[in-house]
Formats: C-alpha cells, sequence, structure tokens
C-alpha cells in the first residue's frame, strides 16, 4: 500500500498539466468531454475548449505525454529553469480565463466535474509555483531516469526509433541538471538524501546494458557514436548533481539549521485542499481518523478475546487493551513466507486473486492484460514505499503494468525478519489485494478506459488510493480468508495503518509530532515492526497530505456503498456498483457520487 500511482507522481513533480487526446466517441455511463449527437452548444464548445487547452498541454509537457503513452514528442526534454516557469504560469492563467467563460452550472454533470478538475489543476499549478515552492527546496523532483527507462521499456515503437528518442532527450541532460542546480535553494536535509539515493538509482538507467542495446540496434555507426558521447555528457551530469547534493547535504549537517521538513498548518491545509479534493476539511480528517482508531482497537481486543484460548490458553490476558492486541498480533506475525520466497508467493497470489472476482462476480476484469511482477527499479527506490504499480496512461492501453516489489537484498537478517513478519501470512495478501486484484491494477484498467480522458489524466490520488483500500475490505466482506478471525485481525492492524497514516501526516506537518511520538504511535497503538514503522517516519519526512489520501478515499467510497445500498435496497448491485464507480476514471469520488446519483438514480 504505497505511493501506487507512479506516472502521476513523477509527472506531478515537473509541475506541468497531463495533456491528454479529445475521446472520439459520445460520452457514456463514465461521461466525459467528448461531444455527443445530442449534445448542446453549451457543450460542445465546452469541449472544444477542453481539448484545445488539454492537448496545448500535452504538447508542453513531454514527459506528461511518455506517462500517459503519448509519444509525438518523446524526444524533446523539459529544461526546468525560471523562464519554463514563467512560462508555466502564464499558461495555467490563460487556462484559468478560458475556463472562466463557462458557468459550471450550464453543463451537464459529467462536464461539471471535468471543468472543475481542469480549474483545480490550474489552481493548483499556481498555488505550488507561487506558494508551495517544493521546486526551490526539494531536489529530488530532478531526475531524468523514470522518462528514459519507460521509452526504453515500453514497445511503443522499433527499438531504432525508441533509441532516437532517448538519444535526443539526453542532448539535454547537462542543461537539466544545471537549472536544478540554480533552482534548489534552502533544501530540507532529508529531500537532499532522498535525491542523492535516487539519483545514484539513475545511473543503472545509462549502464553498459543500454550501449549493448545501442551496439546491436540499426543506427549507423555515426549516430552510435553520438548516442555513446550523450550517455557520458549524461552521466557526467548525474555524477556531478550527486556531487553537488552531497555537497549541500556537508554543509546542512555543519549549519545544523537546514529547512524544516514540516510544512506547517496553513500549506497542509491548502495542499490537502488542491490534492485530495474531498469534502472534507484536512483538520476534520484527521478528527475523523482519531475516531475510527478507536473503533478499531476496540475491534481487535473483541477478536483477540475469541482467539486467546486457542492461542494461549492457560495464559492470562493482560489488564491493557493494546497490550494483549498486540501479544496475539505478535504471535500471528511469526507466520510468513522466507525471505527469498518474498517475490515468487507475491506472483503465486495474483492469479487465485483474480479467480475469486471471477467466481463471485464481484466486478470486470481485462484478461488480456496480465500483471507483471517485478523487482522494484533502483531509480524509483529510496522513499519508503516497499510495493506499488506501474500502470501504462491511457493513450498506451495495451502497454505492460508492472507490480513493483522492493527486493530484501539490502536489508540484514533482523531487518529482513521485521519485514517479513510486517507483510507475514495474511497481510501479504491483503498488501496483494491492494495493489493488484481488484486494487489499484484493477482501477487503473478501468481508467484507461473511461470516454473522460480529463478525468483519467487529471487524477484524483484519494479516489485511487481509496479504492485500494476500500477493496481490501470489499475482498474480506466477500469471503476471501474464508471469514477466519485471525485474517480480519491482521486487516484490522493493516486497516489501522490507513488511520494513522492520516493521524501521522497531519500530527507531523501541523502539530509538529516528534519522531519518539511517531514510533509509539505506529509500533504500539497501530502494532508496526519496527522497519515498519522507521521507513514511515522516513516516509512522512519526504511527503505530504499523500499519506491522509488512503483514508479520506476509502471513507468516501465505503459511505458512497452504504448509501446506495440504502437508496436501491434490493434493486442494489455490488458489481455493478463497482463498474459503475470505476467508469467514471480518476474523478474525486464526491463528484462520482454525483454523477453515479445523476445519471443511474434507481439503478
Amino acid at each position: 500500500m504505497r505511493n501506487s500511482t507512479l506516472a502521476l507522481a513523477l509527472a506531478a513533480s515537473f509541475g506541468l498539466l497531463a495533456g491528454c487526446q479529445a475521446p472520439a466517441t459520445p460520452a457514456q455511463d463514465g461521461g466525459g468531454t467528448g461531444v455527443g449527437a445530442t449534445a448542446g452548444a453549451e457543450d460542445t464548445r465546452f469541449a472544444e475548449a477542453a481539448e484545445s487547452l488539454l492537448m496545448r498541454a500535452l504538447e508542453r509537457s513531454p514527459e506528461w505525454s511518455i506517462y500517459a503513452g503519448r509519444y509525438d514528442n518523446a524526444g524533446q526534454l523539459t529544461i526546468p529553469d525560471a523562464a519554463r516557469r514563467t512560462e508555466d504560469l502564464a499558461f495555467a492563467r490563460a487556462a484559468l480565463a478560458e475556463l472562466a467563460a463557462f458557468d459550471p452550472e450550464q453543463l451537464p454533470a459529467a462536464q461539471r466535474i471535468d471543468h472543475m478538475l481542469l480549474v483545480n489543476h490550474f489552481e493548483s499549478m499556481v498555488w505550488y509555483q507561487q506558494e508551495f515552492r517544493d521546486w526551490a527546496w526539494d531536489p529530488s523532483n530532478y531526475n531524468v531516469a523514470g522518462t528514459v527507462a519507460l521509452l526504453l521499456n515500453t514497445p511503443y515503437a522499433d527499438e531504432d526509433e525508441r533509441l532516437r528518442a532517448v538519444m535526443a532527450r539526453l542532448e539535454h541532460v547537462p542543461a537539466y541538471y544545471e537549472a536544478a542546480r540554480a533552482n534548489i535553494d534552502d533544501p530540507t536535509a532529508e529531500h537532499v538524501e532522498l535525491a542523492i539515493v535516487q539519483s545514484r538509482g539513475a545511473l543503472s538507467v545509462f549502464d553498459d546494458g543500454l550501449r549493448g542495446r545501442i551496439d546491436a540496434s540499426g543506427l549507423d555507426a555515426g549516430d552510435r557514436d553520438l548516442f555513446n558521447r550523450r550517455i557520458d555528457a549524461a552521466r557526467g551530469a548525474i555524477e556531478g548533481w550527486i556531487g553537488w547534493l552531497e555537497g549541500e547535504q556537508q554543509r546542512l549537517a555543519a549549519s545544523g539549521d537546514a529547512r524544516s521538513f514540516r510544512i506547517g498548518e496553513a500549506l497542509y491545509g491548502q495542499k490537502f485542499a488542491y490534492d485530495i479534493q474531498s469534502h472534507y476539511t484536512a483538520a476534520e480528517l484527521y478528527q475523523r481518523a482519531v475516531g475510527e482508531k478507536e473503533r478499531l482497537h476496540a475491534q481487535m481486543d473483541d477478536i483477540t478475546r475469541e482467539l486467546w484460548p486457542k492461542y494461549f490458553s492457560g495464559t492470562a490476558m493482560p489488564e491493557d487493551r493494546l497490550k494483549r492486541v498486540g501479544m496475539m498480533i505478535d504471535h500471528l506475525a511469526a507466520r510468513h513466507v522466507e525471505r527469498g520466497e518474498f517475490v515468487d508467493e507475491i506472483k503465486r497470489q495474483i492469479p487465485q486473486l483474480g479467480e475469486f472476482v471471477r467466481e463471485h462476480d464481484l466486478l470486470d476484469q481485462d484478461e488480456s492484460r496480465p500483471l507483471v511482477v517485478r523487482e522494484t527499479p533502483e531509480y524509483m527506490r529510496g522513499g519508503g514505499a516497499g510495493a506499488s504499480i506501474s500502470a501504462p496512461g491511457p493513450f498506451n492501453p495495451t502497454a505492460d503494468t508492472y507490480y513493483n516489489v522492493s527486493p530484501l537484498d539490502a536489508y540484514s537478517d533482523e531487518q529482513a525478519e521485521s519485514f517479513l513478519r510486517e507483510y507475514n501470512h495474511w497481510v501479504l495478501q491483503v498488501l496483494n489485494i491492494h495493489e493488484a486484484i481488484p486494487g489499484h491494477y484493477t482501477q487503473l484498467l478501468h481508467a484507461n478506459k473511461s470516454p473522460s480522458l480529463v478525468k483519467s489524466l487529471l487524477g484524483n490520488g484519494a479516489m485511487i488510493e481509496g479504492w485500494g483500500v476500500y477493496a481490501e475490505r470489499m475482498m474480506l466482506e466477500q469471503g476471501w480468508g474464508n471469514q477466519e478471525p485471525e485474517m480480519w485481525l491482521m486487516y484490522d492492524k493493516w486497516n489501522l495503518r490507513v488511520v494513522t497514516n492520516a493521524i501521522l501526516d497531519y500530527a507531523v506537518h501541523v502539530d509538529g509530532m516528534t519522531e519518539d511520538q511517531a514510533m509509539d504511535l505506529l509500533r504500539r497503538e497501530a502494532f508496526q515492526e519496527q522497519t515498519e514503522a522507521a521507513n514511515k517516519w522516513r516516509r512522512v519526512r519526504l511527503s505530504q497530505v499523500q499519506l491522509a489520501s488512503y483514508f479520506t478515499g476509502y471513507a468516501e467510497i465505503y459511505d458512497l456503498r452504504e448509501q446506495r445500498k440504502a437508496e436501491l435496497g434490493d434493486a442494489f448491485s455490488l458489481k455493478d456498483f463497482h463498474n459503475r464507480f470505476l467508469s467514471y476514471g480518476n474523478a474525486p469520488v464526491s463528484a462520482i457520487a454525483e454523477l453515479m446519483r445523476e445519471q443511474h438514480p434507481e439503478d
């Protein structure tokens, strides 16, 4: 359960808009900006304006285009300098002026949501550049490896054409890192460290493997020689960037007055509003999470009391509730796969989850799109994420979807055992539900089929992460795990992570929670292993708001389902609910709820 939308996260780091092409068919269940046969004049005018905006944004953002599966300008590399920021700001303000010409209340529901998403995106572009300014203090924003690796590994064209696109991008890598170095002012020590780790990983993309592909290609001798020289220059630029970062790291350590990673209440509240797009405020979500933590503790205690005679016969239960629950979890956590079998066990479980979904008719799947389990590429490591999904964009929907699993090679025996106890026999199953089937992998396949590319590309992280969390509970409700109390206890422990994610994120960035307080929350109250808790503390120092997206989206999706069940009674169909919910792409849950009620009020 980690940052599962790599493409969205990386593209957002550029501060650039996701572009997309206009839908070619009229909107159906999911709604979209495409013009249908019965569309009115205002509908048509908005669809044309949205298409124009998105196409212009697409041309301006080759990085986003690549992640979206569109490769028209794949050979161009955006230089993130001050001139580019000025152009981006002007573009965003002009886009907002164009959108202001439309009254959302005069548009049909699907287009109202597209209008809202577009306005939110352009407003957030302005805010990120002028107020949040992470381009100046977070050097991990700058990394050229992701797009190059995607071009090399995605068969959108023949090998020689893809290599030429990479060669063209490499020409400007030195200028890219020169701009990055000029941008950074008063960085946080934590983000400098992350940038060093990931930049070292970036070098692995420009290694002898790439040179071997060049030698085996159809490029002529002159192009091969030029390509190799550009690789040398790119590696030199990355190594120079790493050296500069290491100098910054030493300077910050010597001065002792590095910028705080905590962003404070005002920025946190604004970032939550732009990134999450919830009907909750940041403070309201925090309070709901605190209440949910208490509910889960009570439920876990009930299960512990039920299981106590089975596992601790003759042993008196401790008076302290958290202690007895912790003892039960600690005992059960000893059941886990061996260190060398971790990835293989994940591969084994994926088809079993798919079969369960089919047997129980829970939602539509795409049998033609297998999930590829792989070790997390080096350039993606270092942020505290153990598992994630890398999905293709809607312009390249037949490309492989990868389930990235971080290997345990770098862990000591003690760290590996701690990690495996955290991802024990039961929790590993829940992780695979969240990341794969019917979680992120399944949801993102549906999103790429949405008639609205605005919703697919301007994706809402809370909806995406929330769906993964919702899928976990739904699968257990439908019988995955055979209703074993052990599975439900471990699920509650896992779900408690979602809740404490939201509590931790707000408490650290707004209330100044210390490391000791955070570790007490994670270890004692959330029953996490030391390695997991340490990784989470690292993660909360490197990100803001994203940790709260899981619980926000989950709470909103679950509430919506229960409301629809109450409204429709016997007419409610779980499969229909899931398919229709996912048909709207990556829109905010509140927007999906509006669309579902307007377009399907009685079924």
